[in-house]
């Protein structure tokens, strides 16, 4: 990551980023309690925008029932780090998300967040609730196109001017003064465009590695001099949720938290936000315990590979990588990178395409982990890691046992 890009964190870093009260006891709680009952009573008062879809009758039609729907609130508010006494607040939050207008735009990109979301299979709630959403403009899903899609835009961020949340997927290139991308009848540079959204937004949330850092199209030579969203927006908080593809857990976490409290969630020095970003694949990754005994696959297809030996000699990044994809997983949380045999490539770190994007052993590779070496972060987090741990283990277990009540429904 460049020095200006640094220096952008850092400004954005100081100035949006809430003061988090470290001594979180009974009494912080109660307050926090009583501002998000606030709020969604104020979110219920307020009419439908535009998606009119009923929650309950879409989780009915899904083949699910109120149980399932609350195991779903009870492992999404231990995701955000909320008391147990918060979720029946997450579940109010998750019927009245279609009152708060969003706005997704795609810039330098290869739309694979997008195409995350409409290709999740089985009947997860996470993909419900996004469906339940007020999706006021998204160029992927619409019908609309030319001049019809461009009026549906202007009419939507006037509308809604100072409280849509503005979903950003794609880097943005400022080469040529911009004119490696363009969009619409007017050939707007993507520059322009996403500030002028960014101008009306609540918040702008850039999703995946392009927006977050400028990803692959950043990547050296960087011919089109791509950046992420971050470098180019100011005065608007920003929320970067990376990888690629993110992981839709990841972005209804933030949606809902922001819908819960009216502010963003608690973010990292790279703005990502804590609950999601704030340990390391390494630490709660299933082959860790063969990482501690000294087992490694040496070869692909060895005998250490075939028992799933550890894949740190192999180029696996999660050393160095920030993600939760150990826990909460991607397809209905069924399998991950690692799960299948591939080393992680750090996708949620800066610069992760020049930087990890290679298989040779990272003694080799004279890169220095963020926290110091490969132990440090354990001692660190300690049992805040076992507690993720024990919170994806519980995210798990409802993903597939919702899953398998609607294969079985399907059988009968």
């Amino acid at each position: 990551m460049g020095k200006d890009t640094m220096e952008s964190v850092k400004k954005l870093f100081t100035t949006q980023s809430a003061k988090v009260d470290t001594n979180r006891g009974g009494e912080y709680y109660t307050d926090l309690y009583e501002t998000c009952r606030k709020r969604l009573d104020e979110l219920k008062a307020l009419p439908v925008v535009n998606n009119k879809l009923d929650f309950q009758e879409t989780i009915m039609d899904e083949g699910l029932d109120r149980r399932d729907f609350l195991k779903w609130a009870s492992a999404t508010t231990a995701m955000l780090m909320l008391p147990a006494s918060f979720t029946p607040l997450v579940a109010e939050a998750a019927q009245v998300m279609n009152r708060i207008p969003v706005v997704w735009i795609e810039l330098s990109d290869c739309a694979g967040n997008s195409e995350a979301l409409l290709r999740s299979d089985g009947p997860k709630i996470d993909k419900i609730v996004l469906d339940i959403i007020s999706l006021e403009f998204h160029e992927t899903l619409q019908a609309a196109a030319g001049h019809q899609a461009e009026k549906q835009l202007e009419e939507a961020i006037e509308l809604f001017k100072g409280k849509y949340l503005l979903f950003v997927e794609g880097a943005v290139p400022l080469g040529m003064d911009g004119q490696y991308g363009t969009i619409g009848a007017k050939a707007e540079t993507f520059k322009d465009h996403l500030l002028r959204l960014a101008n009306g937004a609540a918040a702008v949330i850039a999703v995946g590695s392009c927006a977050t850092y400028g990803g692959i199209p950043a990547a050296a030579p960087n011919p089109t001099q791509s950046v992420g969203v971050m470098d180019v927006v100011s005065g608007k908080p920003i929320i970067n949720i990376p990888a690629c593809p993110a992981n839709p857990s990841n972005m209804v976490g933030v949606v809902l938290h922001y819908v819960l409290t009216g502010k963003i969630p608690e973010l990292d020095s790279l703005l990502r936000p804590k609950f999601a970003f704030g340990y390391r694949i390494h630490d709660n990754c299933e082959r860790r315990a063969h990482f501690d005994a000294g087992e490694y696959v040496e070869e692909w297809g060895d005998n250490g590979a075939k028992n799933n030996f550890c894949l740190y000699k192999m180029g696996c990044k999660g050393p160095m990588t920030f993600n939760n994809c150990s826990i909460v997983r991607y397809n209905e949380a069924v399998n991950w990178p690692i799960g299948v045999g591939r080393g992680c490539i750090g996708c949620s770190e800066p610069d992760f395409w020049d930087k990890y994007a290679y298989e040779r052993p990272m003694a080799n590779a004279n890169i220095k982990a963020p926290t110091g070496g490969v132990e440090k972060t354990v001692d660190e987090f300690g049992l805040a890691l076992l507690t993720a741990a024990g919170i994806g283990i519980g995210i798990h277990a409802v993903a597939s046992a919702v899953a398998g009540k609607k294969n079985s429904e399907k059988d009968a």
